[in-house]
Parts: structure tokens; C-alpha cells; sequence
């Protein structure tokens, strides 16, 4: 079927594709936004990533109130900056990368129709919308001039009296009336309501309410605790039955837009609608406001502390005083009402048994899945690269390892690389599995072959990894080129038979992807996780840290703790073998830190994926003075 494509519909096709490309910044930017568009199954736990947020540093700060006032005002901050166009642009080793991106990360909702869902964006959008209680709720947060000028505190009293006001309703009449559970299902099933709902003006414009806010933010009424309590509750919701109605926080959510979650314990973290966004987006959106928190907190220490949108927030509140000032003048002391207004509905019968069955779904899908974390503590990127080996090839091969360890076979792997280096670039699929990772793991798991040449097949496998990461990030992959083919002949030949090898068992497998990895890391977080894209896989996301590494795994209910033991057993056994191998007469753990801080490159800690660079033998050498001491293992 390969050849028989590049000799014969190959080549016309691919000319076809530069027609159709020279018009546009890219040539698989629309038929991408059509795979996600035209998915008609729930987003939740089907596209829709969680980023859970680690804890702010100062205690007293996670309460929930004081930590969604902070966030949102960082929020909000970084929008503006954003629509001003004071936000430094990403920077990957001094090249700039496309910002197209963050555009649709904000004021921006995925509408469902019966021909697909339209992502419409909302750029004069001036307000947010908070959901408490399955209930909504809104306030102004920027002036008609573009300016916001509310502080943390007016943003918290609006959110206490959002709280207040939601515990009021009892939950057998907000379990009526949680029209949010509308986004949860499938997406024909939801244009049908969504249509319901728009027949009654005021329907109508609470919808358009929350299409056009510039994001949501959803107060939990719950405190989870374990990790897995925390992903379930940023992933999907929790679900919790009394007397026979939900009131989990399953149902305080709208999954066609971005949505801050907080916690009554504050923790705190973000579900986004992936079709016009991914990770590494989201990641540089999220460490910006985590780290503009704390600087925020640092400054009522030392007022001299700058924030990390100091020089512009100058700029920003120079102009809003100026503004204000002007409006005073004018007897408009209150220029904008930033109080908060509850968003109401009018329930029908018809609504009211759409929304009992849109939970009951919900609860259904919820129930048909599982999420599991490993918080590995044994060590992390500084071990990995003092071994001279790529962080992200080597989990890569941590995780391939584990499941044929645990199923003695490999199966289709995906991890994506990020292209934003090219105009409205996305990602390019990384297929981790190749000859060298099937024998590598073939290898560690056979008895009767010895240690060096196991960590021979790894560095083996790593190198191949590395050289394929590489590949991608810089256009060279082959899925999405193939992708557009198969595409752009569905779109002139809607009638005819589609070339062999779009309907080979092959591309078949391809296509069904049965373990899908993603490494977004960044000290802002603590966990990153997604559903399972089929059904007999699993989702795996993964935070490659200095001195840790976590894992979220999620399945329908496929031996998925197994398999996070299975990884970690992996990940100890390998640690020492490396170690067995480099320092085969012993070594204190003090003497391997010493070790690796004389070879050890810091980095600027954001990171979406490793594009497989070793540390360089020059990195950080420094002229050595006095004896050096050594350090004995009985001294630990």
C-alpha cells in the first residue's frame, strides 16, 4: 500500500497540498481544527487536560477566597498584557515562538451545532463568570476603556458574596437547574439543548453570558486531600450521591471554555478546552500567574520586590489612575459595576429532564473511568542527565518498559512534540515505539542478558528517541503531513475509495493510539493528566522534576495502579543499574550530588517537552581549590 501510494495518488496529492497551502500560514492548521471540531463524543475525559497547581507557598493564603482572588487577579493582569501586547513573547534557545495561540485561550467558546462545534471568539469581552454551587454567577473586571482596576480585595468580597448567596439554594433544586452538565455531553445531544435553551430570551442571553466571558472560574464546594482526589476533581469532577441527587462537583463546570478550579482548601488548578490550544501554552499562561502570585505576596515583604509584569503594571495603573481621574471629573465615580449578578434560567420541563439525563451520563462516564498518580521521589532530571541521558527519552522508555512488563508487548505510542517555531504551529506526533525501544524492553525484561547490555539497548533506544523528538519539533514528522493527504482527499473525493494505505491495517493501528503520553512540566505544577483517547488506553501525563518525577494515568479501569507500580519498580531497578555501572566500587549519595553540581546546566525550569539535548561536557566547570574530602557511606 506504501508504495503503491508514492507511485501512484502520492505525488498528485502532495501538489495538491501546496496548492492548497499557498494561501495559508499553515497547511494543517484547518484540517486540525477540524479533527477536534467535528469529535462528537464528550470532551470531558475524552480532550479536555487538567494542570493542578502546587500549593501556594505562604499557608495562610490557601483558603480558598484569598486563592482564586489571587489567581484571577494574576489572571487578569496577564490578559491584559496580553491584549495590549506588553506579553514577552515564548522563547525557545533566543528564537521566538508563534503567539497565535494565547488569542483563543480567552474570551473564547466552543459551540456545538448539528454540522460540529465553531470555536467563537469574544475579543471585547469585559467579564468573567464564577460557578458555585452548579450555580452561575458574573462580574465587569474591565472598565469600556480596556482597564481593569479592581484589587484582590474587591475580587474577593464579589466572591463571597457568590459563595453566600449558592449555599442558599437547596441542592435538590440546583441539581434541577445545573445546566453546566449540558457540556459534558455528546455533542449532538448538547446542540439539541443548546437549541432548546436559545428558543426563551433569557435563556438566550445567559448563554451568551458565558460564551462571551473571558474565562471561568469554578468554587468547589469540596476539599480533596490524595492525589488522586485532587486529578478526579481537576480532570472531571467528583461524583457524590445524596439521597439519590448529585451534588458532587461533577456538575460545576462549562468544559467549552477555560476554567480555573479552586478548592475550599485551595488547591487550585486548570481544565481547558484543547481545541485551539495546547500544553505548552497553557503551561507558559499558568507559570506566569503562579509565579506572579508569589512575587505579589513577596512585595507586602519587601515593597522593592518587582513583579513579573512590573514594568508593565506601571504602565497600567499610571493609565487607569489617569482614567479615573478623567471620569471624576465627570461626577462618574463608579465608571463600572463590578458588583456580581446571578446568572438565571428558565427551566422547562423539557430543560429540566435534559439536564437529569445529562448527569446521569455524566455520572456514567465518570464511573467508567479511573485516574491513578505515582509521585516518584527517588529522583529526577538532575539524576537522569548526571547519567548523560534526555529527561523525556528516558520516562519515554520508563513507560514503554512498564507495560511490557506488564503485558509482555508493546503497542502504539504517542507523545507530541511542539512546532510552535513555525507560524500557527501545534504539535507533530512523536510514535515512541521503533525497533530500538521494542528490543530495549525485549532486552531488560529477559533474564539471561546482562546489565551493561541492557543499559546498551537503552541508550540505544534513548538515542533514537532523542534524534526522533528532534525531527518532529523542527517539522520533519510524518503524521500530520500524511494526515493533511488523507484529508484533502476526503475533501475532492468525497465519493471515491480513499488510497490503500489510508485504509491499511497499518494505518488502522497508527491511529489507535493505546498508551498517549505528554510530558508539561514546570515548577508551578504539581500534577498534569488526561482521559484515555481509546478505549483499551491509557492517558499518561507526566512532570519531569529536579528530584521527582509524577505521573497521572488514567483508563477504564485498566489495571492502571498496576501499572504506575510496575513503572516505579522499573524506575528503582534501572536507577541501580546505572549506578552499579558508573560507580561499581560504591558512592555516597553526597559524593554523586557533588558530582552533579559541577556538571550541571540549570535551565529556566519551563519546559513542555525535552528536545533530547545532553548536557555538554563544558557546562559549568569551574577552577577546583583546596583538597577535596571524601565522604564515606557509613557518614550518611
Amino acid at each position: 500500500a506504501v508504495q503503491e501510494f508514492l507511485v501512484n495518488e502520492g505525488p498528485k496529492l502532495q501538489e495538491k497540498l501546496k496548492t492548497y497551502a499557498t494561501d495559508k500560514s499553515s497547511y494543517i492548521e484547518e484540517f486540525w481544527y477540524d479533527s477536534y471540531l467535528q469529535f462528537t463524543d464528550p470532551v470531558v475525559l475524552n480532550l479536555n487536560p487538567f494542570f493542578l497547581l502546587e500549593d501556594d507557598p505562604t499557608p495562610l493564603r490557601n483558603n480558598q477566597i484569598v486563592r482564586a482572588s489571587s489567581l484571577i487577579y494574576s489572571t487578569l493582569t496577564f490578559v491584559h498584557a496580553l491584549k495590549t501586547r506588553h506579553l514577552e513573547p515564548d522563547v525557545i534557545r533566543g528564537k521566538p515562538l508563534c503567539m497565535s495561540q494565547f488569542h483563543r485561550l480567552f474570551a473564547t467558546s466552543r459551540v456545538p451545532t448539528e454540522e460540529g462545534c465553531h470555536m467563537v471568539p469574544h475579543p471585547e469581552s469585559r467579564h468573567i463568570v464564577i460557578m458555585s454551587h452548579s450555580q452561575f454567577y458574573y462580574f465587569q473586571v474591565f472598565d469600556e476603556s480596556g482597564d481593569f482596576t479592581l484589587t484582590e480585595k474587591e475580587i474577593a468580597a464579589n466572591l463571597k458574596a457568590i459563595q453566600k448567596d449558592s449555599a442558599k439554594t437547596p441542592a435538590a433544586e440546583v441539581a434541577k437547574r445545573a445546566v453546566g452538565v449540558f457540556t459534558t455531553e455528546n455533542r449532538r445531544n448538547w446542540a439539541r439543548l443548546r437549541r432548546q435553551l436559545e428558543s426563551d430570551d433569557v435563556n438566550r442571553e445567559a448563554l451568551h453570558l458565558i460564551d462571551e466571558a473571558l474565562f471561568i472560574v469554578c468554587l468547589d464546594h469540596v476539599q480533596p486531600k490524595s492525589s488522586e482526589e485532587l486529578s478526579n476533581n481537576m480532570l472531571c469532577g467528583t461524583y457524590n450521591l445524596e439521597q439519590g441527587v448529585q451534588v458532587g462537583t461533577c456538575t460545576n463546570r462549562w468544559y467549552d471554555k477555560l476554567q480555573i478550579i479552586v478548592c475550599q482548601n485551595g488547591s487550585a488548578g486548570i481544565n481547558f478546552e484543547h481545541t485551539g490550544v495546547d500544553g505548552h501554552t497553557v503551561l507558559r499562561y499558568v507559570s506566569d500567574i503562579y509565579t506572579d502570585t508569589i512575587l505579589r505576596f513577596a512585595k507586602t515583604i519587601n515593597s522593592q520586590t518587582q513583579s513579573i509584569f512590573h514594568s508593565y503594571r506601571q504602565r497600567r495603573d499610571s493609565n487607569a489612575m489617569a482614567a479615573r481621574e478623567k471620569l471624576n471629573e465627570n461626577n462618574f465615580v463608579n465608571y463600572f459595576d463590578h458588583n456580581p449578578r446571578k446568572i438565571e434560567w428558565n427551566m422547562t420541563e423539557e430543560i429540566e429532564l435534559g439536564v437529569k439525563f445529562a448527569e446521569t451520563r455524566l455520572s456514567d462516564l465518570t464511573l467508567q473511568n479511573e485516574v491513578k498518580v505515582l509521585e516518584f521521589d527517588k529522583y529526577g532530571k538532575h539524576f537522569i542527565t548526571d547519567m548523560r541521558m534526555s529527561p523525556d527519552a528516558f520516562v519515554q522508555m520508563a513507560i514503554q518498559a512498564a507495560y511490557y512488563g506488564l503485558y509482555g508487548k508493546s503497542e502504539c505510542s504517542y507523545e507530541p512534540a511542539m512546532t510552535k517555531m513555525f507560524l500557527h504551529g501545534r504539535t507533530e506526533a512523536i510514535r515512541t515505539v521503533t525497533d530500538q525501544s521494542v528490543e530495549f524492553v525485549q532486552k531488560f525484561f529477559d533474564p539471561k542478558v546482562s546489565p551493561h547490555d541492557k543499559l546498551e539497548a537503552l541508550r540505544t533506544a534513548l538515542k533514537t528517541h532523542t534524534k526522533k523528538t528532534r525531527e518532529c519539533s523542527q517539522g520533519l514528522g510524518q503524521d500530520r503531513h500524511l494526515y493533511a493527504l488523507e484529508c484533502l482527499w476526503a475533501r475532492m473525493h468525497k465519493d471515491e475509495q480513499k488510497p490503500r494505505i489510508f485504509t491499511d491495517s497499518g494505518w488502522r493501528t497508527l491511529n489507535h493510539t493505546v498508551i498517549s503520553t505528554s510530558n508539561c512540566g514546570n515548577p508551578a505544577l504539581r500534577l498534569f493528566g488526561f482521559g484515555p483517547v481509546v478505549a483499551n488506553g491509557f492517558g499518561i501525563g507526566y512532570i519531569i522534576k529536579d528530584d521527582r518525577i509524577s505521573f497521572v494515568a488514567s483508563s477504564k479501569h485498566r489495571q492502571t495502579e498496576r501499572l504506575l507500580q510496575t513503572l516505579q519498580k522499573y524506575l528503582v531497578e534501572v536507577k541501580t543499574m546505572l549506578l552499579n555501572e558508573k560507580y561499581p566500587g560504591g558512592v555516597s549519595q553526597r559524593q554523586r550530588i557533588l558530582a552533579l553540581e559541577e556538571e550541571y546546566d540549570h535551565g529556566d525550569g519551563y519546559t513542555y517537552y525535552d528536545t533530547g539535548d545532553r548536557p555538554s561536557k563544558t557546562n559549568g566547570i569551574h577552577r577546583k581549590i583546596g583538597k577535596r574530602l571524601i565522604i564515606q557511606e557509613n557518614d550518611e
